[in-house]
């Protein structure tokens, strides 16, 4: 929440707060001899350079999009043309009833063996 949202009671609260934890620090610091450490606010991770990189490489992908658009007729041209010979369908593997029932019978000796130790 932005300090420009907070009500002057908001304000006030606030203000009396960061009052009581500076009490509190001094305090602390007069027991234990040390100093607390203030508390640094967060680094930003990119330099203005940097976020200038990043949104001129994004502005250039989205015009690279835009003009992909613009000319789909010739992109589909290129596209057929381009495209290789349909390949066969490959041939889809079916298992035979027997392989199916040995399969479904050393299944069920695994859980009828893990059944019966389970109960021991």
């Amino acid at each position: 929440m932005s300090l420009l949202n907070l009500t002057a009671q908001q304000l006030r609260k606030a203000a009396n707060l960061k009052d009581q934890i500076a009490a509190l620090e001094k305090q602390l610091s007069a027991i234990t001899g040390t100093q607390a450490a203030p508390v640094q606010a967060a680094k930003k991770g990119m330099s203005a350079a940097g976020r200038a990189k990043i949104a001129a490489a994004q502005k250039a992908r989205w015009a690279k999009v835009k003009a992909a658009k613009t000319k789909p007729a010739v992109k589909a041209v290129v596209k057929a043309m381009a495209k290789p010979a349909a390949k066969p369908a490959k041939k889809k593997f079916v298992m035979s009833a027997a392989a199916k029932a040995k399969i479904s019978a050393a299944a069920k000796a695994r859980w009828a063996a893990k059944k019966a130790a389970g109960k021991k």
